[in-house]
């Protein structure tokens, strides 16, 4: 059986388009036993959560994760805040970089990494609204070209 096996749980199709992306890192989460549960169903939404860095550790805030339907008492709050787990390397490194202006962490996926859930989080800077609009331009010329070369081989 293949233990690095990665399956895709969620991911934040926005930030592509909100924010320019620098650097992607891997991080561990530290959870409780039904998010575990929750996560396995695909109960997650990563969309408007962020990370932030206090006293050397890293957290992810507004990630909802589903109650579990059978976890009666054992449900935590679906928007508490969790714990990334990383180097105390990587983190102080990621630190350095958002005291710039306009950095920020934000989670860009999660995943099953074999049996243990990771989160890639990017270091990401956002975009301006010309920006948005030249990669909505370029997407657009992109799919048009792919259009034109599918007709011209049919």
């Amino acid at each position: 059986m293949k233990k690095n096996l990665k399956k895709i749980i969620s991911t934040n199709r926005k930030a592509n388009f909100n924010y320019e992306i620098i650097e992607k890192y891997e991080a561990g989460i530290e959870l409780k036993g039904t998010e575990v549960k929750s996560l396995r169903k695909s109960s997650v939404n990563i969309k408007d959560s962020y990370c932030i860095i206090v006293k050397g550790e890293l957290f992810i805030y507004n990630m909802y994760i589903a109650p579990y339907e059978q976890g009666n008492i054992f449900n935590v709050d679906p928007l508490r805040k969790r714990k990334l787990l990383m180097h105390k390397k990587e983190i102080l490194k990621l630190y350095d970089l958002v005291k710039q202006q306009g950095i920020s962490i934000i989670p860009f996926s999660i995943y099953f990494s074999g049996s243990k859930i990771k989160v890639n989080v990017a270091i990401c800077k956002g975009k301006k609204l010309y920006d948005k609009r030249a990669s909505i331009k370029k997407r657009d010329a992109e799919r048009n070209i792919k259009r034109t070369i599918k007709q011209n081989y049919i």
